[in-house]
């Protein structure tokens, strides 16, 4: 109801692990042939019933690859021992319905092939292919990760960038990855689709200074829109607004468009749009589509191979939210 709401009132307006060379296309050609067919016969039927699906599993991908390499790090539970990485608080928020299409994909594996198919391969081809059942561009995605043997809260908040950081900030946050400034524009392309808790821009539409209640950067009409959504989120954690209000079901250049024109919802959508670094490549991606895609593609394959395991380096898990090896709880 807060979406539509929303979205009725502005209708008026170079990094790896070193181990990517063990990858391969046809890594699961002999040991598991039905994995690309199990993957698509359950993506379609679950982003079809929940539109929500697809940003929430490009979301968890991002924040499990960024913190620690792609490696499923973040699938797992924490236990007695140990505080893993879907418990650190800036995870809290991750989309069940994420975490959910990759178990149910794992559980059909297993019984197809058990003991072949990692975790994060599981996790790397459905968001490729979530990405472009919602529009998004194709690309390719090698296979043979292993799954991480640990998982540390702690590792989480000194990787992923904030709403409330400053560009220096957020750059850092990708440089240190390996990543050129372009490819973090690129990534940050992602919020076109799915949606954004109102605490993290509250402070953008109430109470953002003495002088002024509401963010003077912010779209009018969106303000007030936002005001209306978001009116009770300190009763309602759960209260959102779409990050993108025009197509928000569609993976497209329309944020970029709408942060140029004051329309993104977080503080970091408005520095990506007047930062001198930042503000060419989101006018060229808010012009031309296809430069966009292309960038997304080739930013998301190379996120797709950062820190990954291989060999020895890692296992593929039974169950993605645990270790093969748990101590035993005394």
């Amino acid at each position: 109801m807060a979406f539509a709401l929303l979205f009725l009132l502005l209708l008026s307006v170079p990094f790896s692990s070193g181990n990517d060379s063990h990858l391969s296309l046809d890594y699961y050609a002999k040991t598991c042939p039905d994995f690309l067919r199990i993957v698509r016969e359950h993506v379609f039927p679950k982003q079809s019933a929940i539109p929500a699906t697809a940003p929430g599993v490009l979301r968890l991908f991002f924040h499990d690859c960024i913190t620690d390499g792609c490696d499923a790090s973040i699938l797992v539970s924490s236990n007695a021992y140990n505080k893993a990485e879907r418990d650190a608080d800036m995870n809290l928020s991750l989309s069940g319905d994420a975490f959910d299409i990759i178990v149910k994909i794992k559980n059909e594996l297993e019984l197809t092939c058990p003991g072949v198919v990692s975790c994060s391969d599981i996790m790397a081809v459905t968001t490729r292919d979530l990405v472009k059942m919602v529009g998004g561009p194709y690309y390719q995605v090698t296979f043979g990760r292993k799954d991480s043997t640990e998982s540390n809260a702690a590792k989480v908040e000194a990787s992923i960038p904030t709403a409330n950081m400053t560009m220096d900030q957020i750059i850092e946050k990708f440089t240190v990855k390996g990543f050129t400034v372009t490819e973090m524009v690129a990534l940050t392309g992602a919020h076109t689709i799915g949606f954004t808790h109102c605490k993290e821009f509250a402070n953008r539409i109430f109470n953002f200074s003495p002088s002024n209640p509401v963010d003077p950067t912010l779209h009018p009409k969106l303000a007030a829109g936002l005001k209306q959504v978001c009116a009770n989120y300190t009763h309602d954690p759960a209260m959102s607004a779409f990050n993108d209000v025009r197509s928000p079901s569609k993976f497209d250049n329309a944020y970029y468009q709408n942060v140029l024109k004051g329309l993104g919802l977080l503080t970091s959508d408005y520095l990506l749009s007047v930062d001198d670094r930042t503000k060419p490549i989101v006018e060229s991606y808010a012009k031309d589509q296809d430069v966009f895609f292309k960038d997304f593609a080739a930013a998301m394959e190379k996120l797709a191979v950062l820190g990954i395991k291989t060999g020895q380096n890692g296992e593929v898990r039974q169950r993605c939210d645990q270790f093969n090896n748990l101590p035993a709880l005394i």
